[in-house]
Order: C-alpha cells, then structure tokens, then sequence
C-alpha cells in the first residue's frame, strides 16, 4: 500500500439492497498533518459493522452524522499516533476510535471520535473487535440488559457474528446453557465450539420450532442481532420473567417497508421486558468492559472469533460479506500490521 497518500472510500451512490461496487469511490488525498491541538494517525486495523450500510444511506446511525454523497464513510478502527501537536497523545500511541475508511488520519481527539488509548502491549487487532466495540456490546447488552443467571436459556440470534459470538462465550462462562441461532452446517459447528448445548441452522430449519423442541421450559435470556420474524418465533417461547435484549436487527435493514412485530404483548403474560441499548451509553465504563474482557481473553476463556479481510481496497467487499453471510465472527480489514508496540495476534483467535 502506498504510504504517501491518504486513500479514502467515500460514498459513491445510495445502496439499494446489498452494497456494490458501485456505490464507493476510492479517492487520493495527500497525508494530512497535524496543526496545534492535533495528531496525526496511521491506520491499522478497520472494524467492518452492519450499521455502515445506513451510514452510506444517509441515516443518523449509532449518534453519528448522516452522511451525503461524496463523504468518507464512518468506521471505528486502531491507529497509531505517528506526529502529535496535542498535550494528551505521544507518538507510538495505539487507539481506537472513530477512523474513518481511510489510511491516515489527522484529529483533535474530539468527544465524537470517542477514543480509547489501548493497553500497552495488548494486541492491536482486538481494538478493533473484542476489546473494542463488538466486544463492548456483548459485554453490556448481556451483563446488564440480559441478566443472565446461571443455569438459565440463553438464546443468541446470528450467534456466528461480530457481536453473537462473544455473547455465547460469555453466557457460557456465567454458567447459563447457551442455544444458538446461524446460517449453515459451518457455522453452527463453530457455535458447538465456542460451547452452546445446541443450534439452530435458519436456512435449513424451521425457526419457530426448532425453538419450541429446545427450549420446553422457554427462554429467560434472547439477545436479538436480526429482528424480524426471529424475534416474533422467540416471543412465542418466553419463560418467566424473561429479558429480550435487543442490539441489532439485520434482518430488517434491507426491507422496503418495516418489519411489524404483532405479538410483543406476550411479554405481559410473562411478566418479561424488552429493552434496547445504545453501547455508547455506557461509555464511562469502556474500561471495565477493556480489562474484563481481555482477562477472559487471557485465560482462555474467550477466544475472539475474527474473520481478517487483507487490505484496505477490499473494505467494500468486506462490507457486502455481512450483508450476504459469508462471514463468520467479527469483520475486520488489516490495512497495516501490527507494529512492535502491539502483541501479535495470539494463538487463541479462531479464524474461521
């Protein structure tokens, strides 16, 4: 990759169902340099998130900007300060925070941009995904949405993603009997990996009840990615006093017209709740997240599902992947390598 010039994936055109080529234009920039009260970052990892697609449409998304035609897209990622005019950040930093689809960097470390100094010595990678947004997602809709107790149903939609594959570890690692929900004979053998009792294939089973034959008893924890008719089959199988988390709804992001949920009041028959979140709520206690995570990291007792996309011409690709299902586990491009501050990646990633 060339290193002196900035490249940026900037919106091209409007998706209309799955993104396309198309729809990004790869632009040239000079490599921007710092002013007083900035830094300059090197781009090293890109987290690749479902929401990007709404970015690209314009949308106000995760508290962002809605972005027009012409504009770089939206991504968190890990960078390395290389120059910095700004008292709070030294060359050789390692954060993460909101990059942008783009090689270089120059930022006053704004409250927008939301970014975290990583851990000295902690692998670059997991800013991008276990540590870093994907993981706290997990971490909060479960911990403190979820409330899962052990020896309770946790049941876990697109289980084999970004966000899914963590909440089936850390339910399993509260002690709880995890089922989870994938697309295909591959990544439901992963979902038996990473340790769930069972799982459910929803392009070869039947959902609704699949999910009645495995949950007799009904489910106290749902932590819901898709949405749609899922969350409908789930609400029909609640045990009581059940908690639905909802984090995601990708099943739905490319309808023409909403999805209508018609039977949400079967939560009163169950004295259940349902309660969405937003991560960056939670953004004062990031850290606890950081350090608890990494130990489960550590010990073996997580181990970060990632599918790494070399290079950063692929990111539009890498993007349609989660759209189509191709991807397992948490989407990441590698624009650069590791650098000798960082960890390498350790041994207890599962790369499937």
């Amino acid at each position: 990759m060339r290193e002196d010039v900035n490249l940026q994936w900037r919106i091209a055109a409007r998706p209309q169902g799955n993104v396309r080529s198309e729809d990004f234009e790869l632009h040239e920039c000079p490599v921007p340099q710092p002013g007083d009260g900035e830094f300059l970052l090197r781009t090293l990892y890109l987290g690749v998130r479902p929401v990007m697609r709404m970015y690209m449409q314009g949308l106000p998304a995760a508290g962002e900007t809605p972005l027009d035609i012409g504009d770089v897209i939206h991504g968190r990622g890990v960078g390395q300060v290389v120059a910095s005019r700004h008292a709070d950040y030294q060359p050789g930093d390692i954060v993460q925070g909101q990059l942008g689809w783009q090689t270089w960097k120059v930022s006053r470390g704004s409250a927008a941009e939301r970014f975290i100094k990583m851990p000295a010595g902690a692998p670059c990678v997991h800013g991008a995904g276990a540590t870093g947004m994907n993981g706290f997602s997990a971490y909060f809709g479960l911990l403190d949405c979820g409330r899962p107790q052990a020896g309770e149903t946790v049941l876990v939609s697109a289980a084999a993603g970004g966000v899914g594959s963590t909440v089936v570890q850390l339910a399993r690692i509260l002690g709880c009997r995890v089922i989870g929900i994938a697309g295909g004979a591959a990544k439901c053998r992963l979902l038996q990996q990473l340790g769930c009792a069972a799982s459910i294939d929803y392009k070869n089973e039947a959902v609704a009840a699949r999910i009645a034959e495995l949950c007799p008893d009904g489910i106290d924890v749902y932590f819901d990615n898709v949405g749609g008719e899922t969350l409908s089959a789930v609400l029909e199988n609640l045990a009581m006093h059940a908690r639905i988390v909802l984090c995601g709804s990708i099943s739905e992001y490319m309808r023409d017209t909403p999805f209508g949920l018609t039977n949400y009041t079967r939560l009163r028959a169950v004295n259940g709740c349902m309660q969405g979140f937003f991560v960056y709520n939670y953004a004062e206690r990031f850290a606890e997240a950081g350090r608890r995570l990494a130990d489960w990291i550590s010990s073996g007792q997580l181990q970060p599902v990632q599918s790494i996309v070399e290079g950063f011409e692929n990111m539009p690709q890498a993007l349609a992947d989660l759209y189509d299902g191709s991807n397992a586990g948490i989407q990441i491009c590698r624009v650069r390598g590791e650098p000798s501050e960082c960890a390498p990646v350790p041994d207890n990633v599962l790369q499937p």
